[in-house]
């Protein structure tokens, strides 16, 4: 009796500890983001370039193709707004995640001008999520009316008119239609397309859709995207355990979250570090390095509060050296000088881990520079970053001056090399920000950009 109990007990133990014992060791790698930490056009494109061709998996988290990010290769310019900037890596497995957005002819038009500048074998890479939404053209019109609307009110919010924001509309209110809506029932696809036309054409009556057209346009669409097309939530799980090396490129920048942004002068989607887990379905506990992506000035388009915006000729200089013209949307960038405190309330927001600093070139001619450092409203000093359009564009800005470096910096390739100003400039701007800077832009190819050891900085 006794040594029964014994054998019991030892069996217990045994089933306690088997769970354990089994556990494989854990191999996860850590997914790298990369976002923009202003207002957009930072060169996002040009980092997750550089950064791609050591990754498995370049993966687009959110926005749709209101996007633009430009990577030079060979002096060649490929222009990406759905595609991830990585699928120029032939090695690279390329995801528009769940989180995106996607208009199908504006797809494959930037696929076939990309073709022609030299992308190759894209459709051995390329993976869209069933779960991504659709953009219809009539979102785009929708898009282009609310504007119009907005305008004549004098509350225009320079909307790119790419059918964004009504397609994210659509997905909020559940009347939505997916990328596995399209590949599955077409009859039931059919129905869902009918009834979304019909909404919008009741709340603009001068909308006009040709349902029959568009029907059977997108059969045309559902076999030629087909091939493509899988649960990316699945497959990201399994190359992250794996060990794969995932990269993720994020669209438009914090400034523009549509929450945390200079609202409601936003885009449509979280384009913050939160943008991330929901647009691909990864656990924030798989979130590794966090690379911020800082212009060396500060540029907006459309409308909206900048404190630190320039109305002379050192903003001209700006615009005119950066050649300051949305990719999408050609419209010229306002210019202003670096603002560390809206560059603060990011990094609190998105907890960067490193700094890429680009466009530092551009400031070569300048006498001295100014860094924004604080923020003062209706006289009195600001402890938190404004939570209304208002009251930033009310704000009274405190600004740090530095001397300028009147150099050119476009062939240095490592930091020692930097005029000393821009060494001080780039080592203020670490300091202020308490984040390291590791790559520095001088230009536009991949080759252009400087790589700081921890050791450099002094």
């Amino acid at each position: 009796m006794i040594n029964n109990t014994v054998t019991a007990v030892n069996g217990m133990d045994s089933i306690m500890e088997s769970p354990r014992k089994r556990i494989r060791a854990n191999t996860e790698s850590k997914v790298t983001v990369i976002l923009g930490a202003q207002w957009g056009d930072e060169g996002k494109g040009k980092v997750v370039d550089m950064l791609a061709v050591d990754a498995d998996v370049v993966c687009r988290c959110q926005g749709g193709n209101n996007a633009g990010h430009t990577v030079v290769i060979d002096g060649v310019e490929f222009d990406f707004h759905l595609l991830p900037s990585g699928i120029i890596h032939p090695k690279c497995k390329s995801i528009i995640g769940n989180g995106v957005v996607i208009h199908l002819p504006g797809m494959f038009d930037e696929i076939e001008k990309n073709e022609k500048k030299g992308l190759e074998n894209w459709g051995d890479r390329l993976i869209i999520s069933d779960r991504a939404h659709l953009v219809f053209d009539f979102h785009q019109q929708v898009d282009g009316l609310q504007e119009q609307e907005n305008n004549q009110k004098g509350q225009g919010l320079g909307t790119t008119k790419k059918g964004i924001g009504p397609t994210y509309s659509s997905k909020a209110t559940r009347n939505g239609i997916r990328v596995g809506d399209l590949l599955g029932s077409f009859s039931q696809f059919q129905k869902k397309f009918q009834d979304l036309a019909n909404m919008y054409q009741r709340m603009f009556p001068t909308l006009r859709v040709d349902v029959e057209k568009e029907l059977i346009r997108y059969k045309g669409y559902a076999e030629k995207i087909k091939p493509y097309v899988r649960d990316t939530v699945s497959f990201l799980d399994k190359a992250i355990k794996e060990g794969r090396k995932v990269l993720v490129e994020g669209a438009n920048a914090a400034m523009l979250d549509i929450d945390f942004g200079t609202y409601p002068y936003v885009t449509s989607s979280n384009c913050s570090v939160g943008g991330v887990c929901t647009g691909l379905g990864i656990s924030p506990h798989r979130i590794g390095e966090v690379i911020g992506v800082v212009k060396a000035y500060t540029t907006r388009v459309g409308d909206g509060p900048f404190p630190t915006e320039l109305h002379d000729s050192i903003g001209e200089i700006m615009q005119s050296r950066g050649a300051e013209f949305g990719v999408t949307t050609k419209r010229k960038r306002r210019c202003g000088w670096l603002d560390i405190v809206l560059l603060q309330y990011t990094n609190m927001i998105n907890g960067y881990t490193a700094i890429c600093l680009t466009k530092l070139d551009i400031l070569d001619t300048l006498v001295e520079l100014k860094l924004a450092t604080g923020y003062k409203l209706n006289g009195k000093k600001m402890d938190y970053f404004p939570s209304t359009a208002s009251d930033l564009a009310a704000v009274e800005v405190e600004y740090l001056t530095m001397p300028g470096w009147q150099t050119s910096t476009e062939d240095v390739r490592q930091f020692k090399d930097l005029p000393d100003n821009a060494k001080r400039y780039v080592n203020k701007i670490e300091d202020l920000l308490n984040v390291p800077v590791k790559w520095i832009g001088v230009g536009k190819g991949r080759e252009s950009i400087i790589t700081i050891e921890t050791a450099e900085h002094c």
